[in-house]
């Protein structure tokens, strides 16, 4: 076999390795469809899920660093990174080949720390957080804030994982209506049966891949667009996020010699999500709650760093920045009173732009609005009745006017 004539079976003895290592990814490994392509650099995939294949590559890559490829091309097309690679690009609007390569190495910088290892070769040339300079644990929306092409991205010019990894088509992409994709309906279910594996065998995943099957089994609903949307549209208003700055002196200052006037600025809004954690909240809603948090740290781009959580009954626990959603201890079980989440909230440095409270609505609410913009995620009830043992026929106060109520389904 020459590097002319692609070497099918030594590229599926490589799949077959591939699932030996990682078997909870059998489904979305043999959901790929091989197209030969001479013009591929290596491996690379496109949104339709074909995984184009170039045979000098094949030929000179030996079969155990090959089972390393097939697990991370399949994982840029599992973890939307062409979905999310478009999203970033018209939210920052960002261009041009050189924004998507930067979009591909944040991709693998994602992936690359659970795909090697533990029975997987990593291939010569794989990029890595640390050959950057960057930490380990991020995701690619947050990797691409932390570095630009330079010096030290120089020697991953070739890279190109096709517009599977970037949302960016190729010359080689056979589109939509080409033969062998699958359809968006296909995808989702290849998606849910690899979460489904997952979440059967826990212990047997990384814990970055755990928490992916987590969000899987819960995909954006409606009123979790109503959230993000009424979160953004908070820390996007007047007033949120804005901030008088040296660093860019204002133009007024033209007209007064001498002086030095600051500019209005904006800066990166902050979120602090108070969460009901009352006897009233059931188990399944408190679980829920973290499935905001993650939510609500997506609709501020990502920055775990602006988002702190603290949980509340009757008494206010301790505030907790946010690591990761399945990190946050939710302590409480007694009565309920958001009023002392709220003060502690407003207490904290620096103080927040947004308040998020989630609750099932059963608790007085601050008589005076706060000095931020407010959030209100209501947990779904059929009957937003009364819960208290004393006085069955009590009904719970709806929050005030100034507060942005969501419905959480």
């Amino acid at each position: 076999m020459t590097g002319d004539e692609l070497d099918r079976d030594k590229l599926f003895a490589a799949r077959l390795q591939a699932v030996g290592a990682r078997p909870f990814l059998a489904t979305a490994l043999f959901a790929l469809h091989v197209v030969e392509s001479p013009r591929v650099p290596t491996m690379a995939v496109d949104r339709h899920w074909r995984c184009y294949v170039s045979p000098w590559f094949v030929d000179r890559t030996p079969v155990e660093e090959l089972a390393g490829v097939w697990v991370h091309e399949v994982s840029h097309l599992l973890r939307d990174h062409h979905g999310r690679g478009d999203r970033f690009a018209r939210t920052h609007g960002l261009t041009g080949a050189a924004e998507r390569l930067r979009m591909n190495i944040a991709a693998d910088c994602e992936i690359n720390d659970d795909v090697y290892g533990d029975g997987l070769a990593a291939p010569e040339g794989a990029v890595w957080p640390a050959t950057l300079g960057l930490p380990e644990g991020k995701l690619m929306e947050e990797y691409l804030r932390l570095f630009r092409l330079g010096p030290r991205t120089q020697d991953f010019a070739w890279l190109d994982c096709g517009s599977g990894s970037d949302g960016l088509d190729r010359e080689w992409d056979l589109g939509p209506d080409g033969a062998h994709g699958l359809s968006e309906q296909e995808r989702d279910a290849v998606r849910f049966r690899v979460a489904q594996g997952i979440t059967g065998r826990p212990g047997h995943a990384p814990k970055a891949w755990k928490r992916w099957a987590e969000e899987a089994f819960h995909p954006p609903q409606a009123w979790r667009d109503l959230l993000g949307a009424a979160v953004r549209s908070a820390v996007s208003g007047p007033g949120a996020g804005d901030d008088y700055s040296y660093g860019r002196p204002s133009r007024r200052s033209v007209g007064l010699p001498g002086v030095i006037l600051p500019s209005l600025r904006r800066r990166p809004p902050r979120v602090s999500v108070v969460i009901d954690t009352s006897g009233s909240v059931s188990d399944v809603e408190l679980g829920s709650a973290l499935l905001e948090v993650s939510a609500i740290t997506r609709a501020v781009g990502g920055r775990r760093d602006l988002v702190t959580v603290l949980s509340c009954d009757a008494a206010a626990r301790v505030v907790h920045p946010l690591c990761s959603a399945e990190g946050i201890p939710l302590v409480g079980g007694g009565g309920t009173d958001l009023r002392t989440g709220f003060a502690k909230a407003l207490r904290t440095h620096p103080r927040p732009d947004v308040v998020v409270a989630l609750t099932d609505g059963q608790t007085p609410w601050p008589s005076v609005q706060p000095a931020c913009r407010t959030v209100v995620g209501l947990f779904d009830r059929p009957d937003r009745g009364s819960w208290d043992e004393e006085d069955p026929d009590h009904v719970p106060d709806t929050p005030p006017e100034w507060a942005r109520v969501v419905n959480i389904g």
